[in-house]
């Protein structure tokens, strides 16, 4: 059963214990066709080398601090597939990967699908991204991916179009930085008018992006995204907006 493709802004691990961006996944999963298995591309797996998880049981990370105890707390254990890591080898071929036994789950992954996927019955691998190679490699490392959607294999990307911490404003209710609104504003734009070429290089887009990322780890995930998209396919965001001041919120899913 083809997959389409989702982009998922995380923001803060807070939103795993719920509020609206959670209620937005959680819509998300109801309606979606439930997949064989998810590959996620997280911006907390940005590596030396590209790399994707091949265990059975992947372990749940918890790659942050200083949050409350609850977000240490939660386990979301879902199952790995080998079998599909090693295809993922195959299809990124004659690009190294290496099939990881030690990574599992970072947040960028689970604290969103324990919303998207409660039951966390869905077997779930993570692809590491090559911190050393530039946005258009991202992109047609996606491309290559596009035969698993219609393997039954949801490919997510996991991370903000907008993510500027050191921007940030760690407080309730505090409104966003207008630079972050525009850019938002501009990469919302563009992905409904099927305009994806023009997002590969986000060097290229001016001071709002470059305020917008500062680093790369968090864009790139939309770029796999996009690349296993096709051309054509309807664009769907169903969240969005700018938290904390510097962080976008912006989700979408493309094809059907």
């Amino acid at each position: 059963m083809r997959q389409p493709v989702v982009f998922l802004g995380h923001g803060s691990p807070m939103n795993a214990l719920g509020g609206p961006y959670a209620e937005g996944w959680r819509r998300l999963g109801e309606r979606l066709k439930k997949p064989r298995a998810i590959l996620m591309i997280s911006a907390h797996w940005y590596i030396e080398g590209a790399a994707v998880t091949a265990m059975e049981k992947p372990r749940t990370i918890h790659d942050f601090g200083g949050f409350p105890q609850p977000l240490y707390e939660i386990q979301y254990p879902a199952p790995g597939d080998p079998d599909l890591a090693r295809r993922v080898v195959e299809l990124l071929a004659p690009v190294p990967v290496t099939l990881d036994e030690e990574w599992g789950l970072d947040h960028g992954a689970w604290s969103v699908l324990m919303h998207v996927f409660p039951d966390a019955d869905i077997p779930v691998i993570q692809l590491g991204m090559d911190r050393f190679q530039g946005p258009r490699f991202h992109y047609e490392l996606g491309a290559r991916l596009a035969p698993l959607r219609d393997e039954g294999v949801l490919i997510a990307g996991s991370g903000d179009v907008v993510h500027n911490l050191r921007a940030a404003r760690l407080a309730p209710d505090v409104p966003p930085h207008d630079w972050a609104v525009r850019f938002d504003a501009f990469v919302r734009d563009t992905l409904l008018a099927g305009r994806f070429e023009d997002l590969i290089d986000y060097a290229s887009l001016g001071p709002e992006a470059q305020l917008s990322i500062p680093t790369p780890e968090h864009y790139l995930p939309l770029l796999y995204v996009l690349g296993a998209a096709k051309a054509g396919e309807p664009v769907e965001v169903f969240n969005d907006g700018v938290d904390l001041g510097a962080i976008s919120m912006l989700s979408a899913v493309i094809g059907t």
